[in-house]
């Protein structure tokens, strides 16, 4: 197969409400809302199309790694430890349940947060290369 997957397009995210869980995603997250019903709400975060899609009671993104910690399945990456650090004190200040910062003992810092829903997300410090690349050669047009 010569043809390579090029990027993750669309992300679903199990939620009890929706429309509350958006509201909660524009307001502390800054995501963009582009479409509403009952059962869906598909949202513009981080570059990314997420649904929201409402889903049954203790439902999550969340995963359990086989030391039998709960495990997210998302991270999001921030432009170096300066923005790291002031998005965990935003996130900390706005009352999101929010992690310690974290050193893996890999490049850069990162920590987890919560939606309402109990949805874990992680945020790293470190932009990827291909990212890096792609957002210079972006400004280099301009």
């Amino acid at each position: 197969m010569k043809e390579k997957l090029v990027r993750v397009g669309t992300t679903y995210v199990p939620v009890q409400d929706p429309n509350v869980s958006a509201r909660w995603y524009a307001e502390n997250l800054g995501a963009e809302i582009n479409y509403q019903d009952e059962d869906k709400v598909i949202m513009n975060l981080a570059d990314q199309s997420f649904f929201l899609v409402r889903a049954e009671q203790n439902e999550s993104s969340n995963f359990t790694d086989y030391k039998g910690n709960q495990r997210f399945s998302l991270t999001f990456e921030v432009d170096g430890i300066d923005t790291l650090y002031k998005l965990h004190n935003e996130f900390k200040s706005l009352g999101i349940q929010t992690g310690e910062i974290e050193d893996r003992g890999h490049a850069g810092e990162n920590f987890v947060f919560s939606d309402p829903d109990g949805n874990k997300y992680d945020v790293w410090s470190e932009l990827s290369p291909s990212f890096k690349k792609m957002r210079a050669s972006f400004y280099e047009e301009v």
